[in-house]
């Protein structure tokens, strides 16, 4: 999630990844697999979603990855929250404060941050299960189908890190089969080795079948009896991973060989995947890569910052991509974002030229909404929403605090009114929940938003 140059703005992890104290932790029938990503009826709005099938679906990203002192016995350290393992302003990682009055009091990590008021401000761990059961109650709440969750494939090597990595996807496990929504595993290749990072894949989802059985639970997404799992990352220009040994893997995963469990696999690729420039690598090779792949996700996450931008995207990138993947029979999963901030993110990497308040503005849901009604009027059948609980970067869906005076006195953040609305803190939920509404009856939503919902 980047934006200078080439604007892909995923978060970016170096090459050498710190572990403290800030952790960033082919093939078959064209026709029938197309058949697989249509199956299953879409679920009626007051119906948990089938665990089965990809159309009519509007998944959001889930990192999971915020954590705190003490959040589980012998850990002494912020994770994603701050800087230097110092809870103060000055050291602040995240540009959007999170709204935290639906939890209990026991289950938030106190700060040294307070308001203007003398107030303190508490944020939390997705260590927590009773956490990450509210957030998916909210997805429920809000009709979105489910998420997809992370898991950064570099800080698997670590044992700590990957049993807080296991931690959080036996939470998701729970609190999609208590909220009755599904998801689905995302390995992430950002910041990981290399010269492992397929072989670490390989191994990792042998383990996560045979020994957190992940892919037996109710709410694990399938399609025609497969799990789903995406690979994010592969063919970036600045990601690891061989077009060669990539599409080893992929070949694999797709018919079970070499131990591992069958999969239908979604790509998450660069937004330049068709044209081979931008984003993407060069090598040809990366071509046959991405269409190997059951269901294609172009990253769109800083691409475009207004109006016009989205149109054009649409236009010259959507478009094209859509003709593509239903030439080759597969199914294409578009990427939507309210918005982007990484002021604190970046100051604290000295990253000073890139520290930037609200980037990109969410012009009060209007830059999202023209994001959805526009895929939707291309007749786009899934969708993918960045992110529900990336506060580093300003894409949140989840409820972040609306107003300037609630936020932490001395530091510098984003909030939800900061371009002229008054708004709740579950505003982006609700239209995040609207998309859903349309998107699972195959429907064209108004083009503005407030034909669609008010403040």
């Amino acid at each position: 999630m980047r934006v200078r140059h080439t604007p892909d703005i995923r978060l970016r992890l170096p090459s050498t990844v710190s572990i403290r104290p800030f952790h960033f932790f082919a093939l078959l029938p064209a026709a029938l697999l197309c058949a697989w990503i249509n199956a299953a009826s879409a679920a009626t709005p007051d119906d948990a979603p089938s665990a089965t099938g990809l159309k009519g679906r509007l998944i959001v990203g889930y990192q999971g990855w915020f954590g705190c002192p003490q959040d589980v016995p012998g850990n002494t350290y912020w994770e994603h929250w701050f800087y230097k393992n110092n809870a103060s302003a000055d050291n602040l990682a995240v540009d959007l404060l999170p709204s935290v009055s639906q939890f209990r009091a026991e289950d938030l990590c106190p700060t040294q941050l307070r308001r203007k008021d003398g107030s303190t401000i508490n944020v939390f761990s997705s260590q927590n299960a009773r956490v990450v059961a509210t957030h998916f109650r909210w997805m429920r709440d809000h009709g979105i189908d489910g998420a997809a969750v992370q898991r950064f494939v570099g800080p698997l090597a670590t044992p700590a890190l990957k049993q807080r990595s296991d931690r959080v996807l036996k939470n998701a496990r729970a609190a999609a089969e208590a909220s009755e929504r599904i998801f689905y595993l995302t390995y992430d290749v950002s910041g990981a080795d290399a010269n492992t990072v397929v072989a670490d894949i390989r191994r990792d989802w042998q383990y996560l079948v045979r020994d957190l059985k992940i892919t037996a639970s109710r709410s694990y997404l399938h399609v025609n009896g497969k799990p789903v799992l995406q690979l994010w990352g592969f063919g970036f220009n600045d990601r690891p991973g061989s077009a060669t040994a990539v599409a080893a893997l992929i070949s694999d995963l797709k018919n079970g060989r070499d131990n591992l469990k069958a999969t239908t696999l979604i790509g998450g690729v660069p937004s330049n995947w068709r044209t081979l420039d931008g984003d993407s690598q060069s090598d040809r090779r990366w071509a046959e890569v991405y269409r190997s792949y059951a269901v294609l996700s172009p990253w769109s996450v800083g691409r475009f910052r207004d109006d016009a931008g989205v149109d054009k995207f649409v236009r010259e990138r959507v478009l094209p991509d859509m003709e593509e993947t239903k030439r080759l029979g597969i199914g294409y999963m578009p990427v939507v974002f309210p918005g982007f901030s990484w002021f604190n993110l970046q100051t604290g990497r000295g990253q000073k030229n890139l520290a930037i308040i609200n980037q990109i503005p969410r012009r009060c849901g209007n830059f999202l909404w023209r994001q959805v009604s526009s895929l939707l009027g291309a007749r786009v059948d899934m969708l993918y929403a960045a992110m529900f609980d990336e506060v580093d970067e300003g894409t949140a869906l989840f409820p972040t605090e609306p107003r300037e005076a609630r936020l932490p006195k001395g530091a510098q953040m984003a909030f939800l009114n900061q371009d002229g609305c008054v708004l709740d803190d579950d505003w982006y939920l609700r239209i995040t929940g609207k998309a859903a509404h349309f998107l699972r009856r195959n429907e064209v939503p108004p083009a503005k938003l407030d034909s669609v919902m008010r403040p």
